[in-house]
């Protein structure tokens, strides 16, 4: 599977989107943001400079101070694929990116959804 297109796509385009689908469902940005920061180490400050500055996925990541270590633990199907089970860790960190906006979207808390 070709995942350039996907790895080429601009954070900021996407971010929105994510902001979206959880105040849909009566969350917040700053809890979108809260699950942005533990999965990459951005802070506010630098969150915004990625989206200012219209990174693409590659970068984005790639440039995150800390993946987080306990990220490991995003089980569960997002995009029909178990995230688990990718293998491209880029790919991988998209779709746990993902999956955890999809659970606060699902009502889970954050609590929960920060795997504390």
């Amino acid at each position: 599977m070709d995942n350039t297109r996907i790895f080429k796509m601009a954070f900021a385009d996407v971010y929105p989107f994510y902001v979206q689908k959880a105040e849909r469902k009566g969350r917040t940005k700053s809890e979108v943001d809260a699950i942005i920061f533990w999965l990459t180490g951005y802070n506010e400050h630098l969150l915004h400079q990625q989206i200012e500055s219209k990174s693409d996925f590659e970068a984005f990541f790639a440039q995150a101070p800390l993946i987080n270590p306990n990220a490991e633990k995003i089980k569960g199907l997002i995009c029909g694929y178990r995230v688990e089970e990718i293998d491209d860790k880029l790919m991988q960190q998209i779709r746990y990116l993902d999956k955890l906006v999809d659970e606060l979207a699902k009502g889970k808390s954050l609590e929960k959804i920060l795997r504390r």
